[in-house]
């Protein structure tokens, strides 16, 4: 299995559009757009993040087909990683994969990154990148429609 990451294509968002769609990976996710499915906002969204100096967005393939979206977004020293692998694909170290690349494409420390406190899932990968939690809080989630727990980690140099 190759895992490559490569810049955002305009052929890339429909399949980010839909994967943002899949009910079980938004509510493992929590904190997603208010409406996912306004593919309005999610094409203004997508041009201005794709526009953005500050953001290092990439496209997931693993054998060349498009599975998910990874980046680092913010502010200097208060950048954070996120990223989302279509459904299918869970279970098979791909999410892991794919932000160890990230994390070699982007070498800037400190890093951070959040999860829903439950998602023990993206928690597990984000520890195996070398990530720590450092705090906890609690946010709205809009895939829950309420305020949920949230972790709080960081990778450090």
């Amino acid at each position: 299995m190759e895992i490559v990451l490569r810049e955002v294509h305009d052929s890339d968002l429909p399949v980010f559009f839909r994967q943002m769609n899949d009910p079980v990976a938004l509510w493992m996710a929590a904190f997603t757009p208010e409406d996912p499915a306004d593919r309005d906002r999610f094409d203004a969204h997508w041009a201005r993040i794709r526009a953005a100096s500050d953001v290092d967005n990439r496209t997931v393939l693993v054998d060349g087909d498009v599975v998910g979206s990874a980046a680092v977004y913010g502010e200097p020293g208060e950048r954070e990683v996120t990223y989302w692998i279509d459904r299918a694909y869970w279970g098979r170290g791909i999410a892991t994969a794919a932000l160890r690349v990230l994390l070699e494409q982007v070498p800037e420390r400190p890093l951070y990154a959040r999860a829903a406190a439950d998602n023990a899932a993206s928690r597990r990968v984000l520890e195996k990148c070398g990530f720590e939690e450092t705090a906890r809080a609690r946010g709205f989630a809009n895939a829950r429609g309420e305020e949920i727990d949230e972790v709080v980690l960081v990778l450090k140099a």
